[in-house]
């Protein structure tokens, strides 16, 4: 990104060295996602504490939402990269998985837990399950093998309608992924503005859980999907923006 400043003389995600923020490092968009559920644990009577967090992508995004929840005293049961899944029912040590990512390995050389296939993370059993990987994984042809109360989305576009549908019948709340994981595009949007890293988590905060509060209470109060409230509750922003600027 650097590289692309120098170039195009517009970049953001920079290294810190020459004053960015880089997003991925500092795990804007997983602090994000930690906000989003702690909003949304709230209308499903979840208490962090204790609570069961599987991560399917523990990548960029998937391994800080573990940090951040892990320090709201959650726990890491389950995790997958493209080696497999890890599976430990008495908890995984985030902070020794994220070493051992970042040291070039999988999942796999931790040393404690179960190691299974790649799509066994869709069986465990557990509060939270995050999705931050790849799109379309969770389809109408597996979505019964979820067992979880709560999915914030961070990865784009992870569930098919039909899959989301089925999770919200069975009183699943699935936090769509435009409002959950939006914290690296706005930690983003403040480098862009010449914002500090404090002042863009300050920001993340305050909009992802705002968004998340405003999209599930429309969702509750109108008995639909929290995709549909949440599209609803950005056209009308955008078209109220609109207004505003044909009125100057």
């Amino acid at each position: 990104m650097a590289w692309v400043r120098e170039e195009t003389g517009r970049a953001v995600g920079l290294p810190s060295v020459v004053g960015g923020i880089p997003l991925d490092e500092i795990g804007a968009t997983g602090f994000g996602l930690a906000a989003c559920v702690d909003v949304a644990r709230e209308f499903i009577g979840l208490d962090l504490q204790g609570a069961r967090v599987a991560v399917q992508g523990f990548g960029s995004v998937g391994k800080h939402a573990a940090r951040f929840l892990a320090k709201k005293g959650a726990i890491l049961v389950a995790a997958s990269d493209t080696s497999g899944t890890l599976a430990d029912a008495s908890g995984l040590d985030v902070g020794r998985l994220i070493a051992l990512k970042q040291s070039g390995r999988s999942l796999r050389d931790y040393d404690r837990g179960a190691k299974l296939a790649a799509d066994a993370i869709l069986d465990v059993e557990c509060d939270i399950w995050i999705r931050a990987a790849r799109p379309d994984v969770v389809r109408a042809d597996n979505v019964s093998r979820l067992r979880t109360r709560l999915m914030p989305q961070g990865a784009n576009i992870p569930c098919t309608l039909e899959a989301e549908q089925a999770l919200d019948a069975r009183g699943v709340l699935v936090v769509p992924d435009f409002v959950a994981n939006a914290g690296g595009v706005i930690c983003a949007a403040m480098e862009y503005r010449g914002g500090t890293q404090r002042a863009a988590f300050d920001y993340i905060d305050e909009r992802v859980r705002a968004n998340t509060q405003a999209v599930l209470e429309e969702s509750r109060r109108d008995k639909i999907l929290p995709r549909v409230a949440a599209q609803a509750v950005a056209e009308r922003r955008v078209r109220s923006a609109m207004q505003m600027r044909r009125w100057h």
